[in-house]
């Protein structure tokens, strides 16, 4: 029988082939000792060939290449086609067997595809492979194998954020993992370790990825993160805080007490079903409830002689007391009869000049601005009544744009000092008025107080933000309710765009639209390098529809702008005509622009497992975001464990990265996968993340281990960085976060009056007519704000009607705290002005 050799065979018999050949023809072959004749098959000239293997789709990772296999019975050729072309059949490696079973020839063919030659296919078609397989009957296609570049993106789309629950509520944390190629696998994290959901129903990991927490419980506080995860790589979120707080409960109500000789019975319950805890809110409502007896309850008490004697004695004092003060009221009206209403008690002008809480030396120049007080004067209060200085309507006198409502009707006492305020309940007045309603419902981070023509000052404790309202500033006869208050970046985002980053807190002071006659001083910290060379500065004012326009550009300020920015070094001075809420936000000019970020560590005050957490918070270098961070961490039982570091963080567009390194491995190990995390560069320049940290779970081989060495190093990748020792004991330092850093301010949130300011109204006056008038020799306001380092505004206090004045404005805001006026006494010498007919004030003028 003759042997069908297809057109593709090469010249020549295998073995294999005349095997096949031998069968065909029907040979019997004869052994020693045994003999058997090979089945014939049906000829295989009638078959088509049948894959027994196919190729599979693959990914190539990196540039390691892919193999593609094909196997096909009977066949007598097998060539590949790639994206419709065919493969080289130099690059095929060929296999030939036999099926041992049906003794049919078996063909296997396999082919590399490399990483170049997929990328050269460009568009949407995606890369494809199928093999050929030929017999003398026909031809067979396989199905078609699709070969893909493999990657996962490093950014996710979508990261968890934080939140703060209520116990046995549910809680949502979305995570949108980065795109990748296949389609990357996502799990969750809570401190470290993998959160299971077979083990703990209370989780569900949803088909978006989404974690569910169905009821949050005290033991689900910590930090989540989201991970995905394919064939190339393994990427972490950025972990999200959630918080779970426990509000109060009262248990039930005692039994009543027996009634007391007032006839009166009480009973009593506590807020412990449950107890606050982790800033959760308190009980509302009554501890102690009293109920009168009745009469047949109450204790019977029989009123003798000495009881009737001792009422009509109190009688007789309480007549004798309401005489004499009628008496001493009409003295003092007598001789207040004949004074202005608008001219405050000259007590105020001369009291309370010394800066409180500071006693400075008396140098020999110490005289010139120093009024000896009117030891006489028994009040520093404003008696006149306020009550005439509104308008006929009872309204204050506003250009535009919604007011807090009037002060009530009646008279009230403006006092020289400390105001009296709830913040709590001006809060609660101020969101009824419909601009105010976007505003901050933070009573800790808000002040106000109420202020006339003497001014006064505002101060948010701990923040490094006050408002000053200098002297003459509230125009005579007007009476204005005043807050300050600091936004939550989350509550009011700004749009920021480019290169652009926030500077400040975002501050609001009012209410918008009250009429001032010189401008106010808010002063707030800022986060920049101070290098006006660097960045394009831009003071940000938000409108009453809630819109921010460009209101300054530092640099570019004109004389007739209600605004005037001071930048320093760590902090800013705003001059403004108008009161609103306020930003400042920089565009940086090139990579060479920083913020100052303050890193603060933390640690648990108390460990009583195996493992120990280290919290890093990166944070812009203000004094408010400090200070929410601290609360915080007070809530969450955490301790600092070295003092805050600064770091320059450059606009380079690189990641911020933070590692820990030399701890002693025979007693402590790290859980981290990596050696190192990883903030985002956008994370940290866009400010877009709440209480940004990175945590750090390190393990104790035993809990007799309590020291703790190692080295934490912090630094921007290709960019400079800072490498903090650590050492501590984990068992001896158990104090919490305290008020070494929380109660730094203690001052008073309000002063109005001569109180708030350091230099006394009536010498502020006379060193304003003094120097005021240009001076030939140049003994004038210039020569003070050269000598004050101040040269470099001479401007913008030149366009201003008392240039004198407005540089005593910026030397109070500047100087409050730390300010001796005893200095500014000698400059003043120092200028020349000593004579005594401007320093020097009498007793009589005062």
């Amino acid at each position: 029988m003759p042997l069908l050799v297809g057109p593709f065979v090469r010249c020549g018999l295998d073995a294999n082939l005349l095997v096949l050949w031998l069968s065909f023809a029907g040979v019997t072959c004869t052994g020693s000792e045994h003999a058997a004749t090979a089945t014939q098959p049906a000829a295989f000239s009638d078959l088509l060939p049948h894959f027994l293997v196919e190729p599979e789709d693959e990914f190539i990772v990196k540039n390691k290449p892919v193999m593609l296999t094909c196997r096909s019975t009977p066949a007598t050729q097998i060539y590949f086609k790639c994206n419709g072309e065919w493969v080289h059949q130099d690059d095929h490696l060929i296999v030939r067997t036999v099926d041992p079973a049906t003794a049919l020839p078996v063909m296997e063919v396999t082919i590399e595809i490399t990483r170049q030659q997929v990328e050269k296919i460009f568009g949407l078609d995606e890369y494809w492979c199928q093999c050929v397989a030929w017999s003398t009957t026909g031809t067979q296609k396989s199905q078609k194998a699709y070969i893909r570049i493999a990657y996962l993106r490093k950014n996710f789309e979508e990261e968890p954020q934080a939140k703060e629950v209520a116990l046995d509520q549910e809680v949502s944390l979305r995570c949108h993992p980065p795109e990748g190629v296949p389609q990357p696998e996502v799990e969750w994290q809570r401190n470290e370790d993998v959160i299971d959901p077979q083990s703990d129903p209370n989780f569900v990991i949803t088909a978006d990825h989404n974690l569910v927490i169905k009821k949050a419980r005290l033991a689900d506080t910590g930090n989540y993160t989201c991970v995905a995860k394919n064939i190339v790589a393994r990427r972490k979120s950025n972990s999200a805080t959630v918080l779970i707080y426990v509000d109060g409960g009262w248990s039930e109500w005692s039994k009543w007490s027996p009634c007391g000789a007032d006839c009166a019975m009480w009973r009593s319950r506590e807020c412990t079903q449950p107890s606050p805890g982790t800033g959760g809110k308190d009980c509302q409502g009554l501890v102690l409830q009293s109920l009168n007896c009745t009469s047949e309850q109450c204790p019977q008490t029989v009123s003798g002689t000495e009881d009737v004697a001792l009422y009509v004695g109190m009688v007789a004092v309480a007549l004798c007391l309401t005489l004499l003060l009628i008496i001493v009221v009409l003295v003092y009206r007598r001789k207040k009869a004949g004074l202005d209403a608008d001219v405050a008690d000259s007590s105020i002008l001369t009291t309370g000049f010394q800066p409180m809480g500071i006693k400075p030396s008396k140098p020999e120049n110490s005289h010139l601005l120093t009024i000896q007080p009117d030891l006489t004067t028994t009040t520093t209060s404003y008696q006149g009544t306020l009550r005439a200085r509104h308008d006929a309507t009872g309204k204050f006198s506003m250009t535009n744009g919604p007011l807090l409502d009037p002060l009530p009707k009646g008279s009230h006492t403006l006092h020289n000092g400390k105001l009296n305020s709830d913040p709590a309940d001006f809060v609660s007045r101020l969101s009824t008025q419909s601009y105010f309603k976007t505003l901050s419902r933070d009573v800790a981070n808000t002040s106000y107080g109420t202020f006339n023509f003497l001014g006064g000052r505002l101060t948010i404790p701990n923040t490094g933000i006050s408002l000053l309202i200098p002297p003459e500033a509230i125009p005579r006869g007007k009476i204005y309710e005043i807050y300050l208050t600091v936004q939550k970046k989350e509550d009011l985002r700004l749009p920021l765009a480019g290169c652009q980053t926030l500077l400040s807190p975002v501050v609001s002071c009012g209410p918008p639209g009250v009429v001032l006659s010189r401008p106010v001083i808010l002063s707030m910290d800022q986060c920049s390098d101070a290098c006006l060379d660097n960045w394009a500065v831009r003071l940000k004012k938000q409108t009453y529809e809630g819109a921010w326009e460009d209101v300054l550009l530092m640099g570019e300020e004109l004389a007739s702008d209600p605004y005037y920015c001071q930048l320093e070094a760590e902090t800013c001075q705003l001059f403004s005509e108008q009161l609103g809420t306020f930003a400042l936000v920089g565009e940086s000019l090139h990579m060479g622009a920083a913020k100052r970020l303050r890193l603060v560590l933390f640690s648990d005050a108390y460990c009583s497992t195996l493992e120990y957490n280290i919290r890093v918070y990166c944070m812009d270098d203000t004094q408010d975001v400090f200070k929410e961070v601290m609360q915080m961490e007070r809530q969450l039982g955490g301790r600092l464990i070295d003092e805050p570091h600064i770091l320059l963080f450059k606009d380079s567009y690189h990641n911020l990265r933070l590692s820990i390194h030399d701890m002693p491995q025979a007693h402590w190990r790290s859980k981290l996968l990596a050696g190192y995390q990883e903030i985002p560069f956008y994370h940290i320049w866009n400010g877009s993340q709440r209480y940004l940290h990175c945590t750090f779970t390190l393990e104790r081989l035993s809990l007799s281990t309590c020291e703790l060495t190692c080295q934490l190093c912090v630094w921007q990748v290709e960019g400079e960085g800072q490498s903090f020792g650590l050492e501590f004991n984990i068992a001896k330092d158990t104090r919490a976060v305290d008020s070494e850093f929380l109660l730094m301010d203690n001052n008073a949130t309000a002063l109005a009056g001569p109180s708030a300011f350091q230099i006394p109204y009536l010498i502020r006056q006379k060193i304003c007519s003094s120097l005021d008038a240009p001076c030939p020799n140049g003994a004038d306001w210039r020569m003070l704000a050269q000598r004050l380092k101040l040269e470099r505004h001479m401007s913008f206090f030149a366009s201003k009607a008392s240039p004198t004045s407005t540089i005593l404005d910026l030397w109070e805001a500047q100087h409050f705290h730390s300010g001796n006026i005893n200095q500014l006494a000698a400059v003043m010498a120092d200028i020349g002005k000593q004579e005594a007919m401007i320093f020097l004030v009498s007793d009589g003028e005062c």
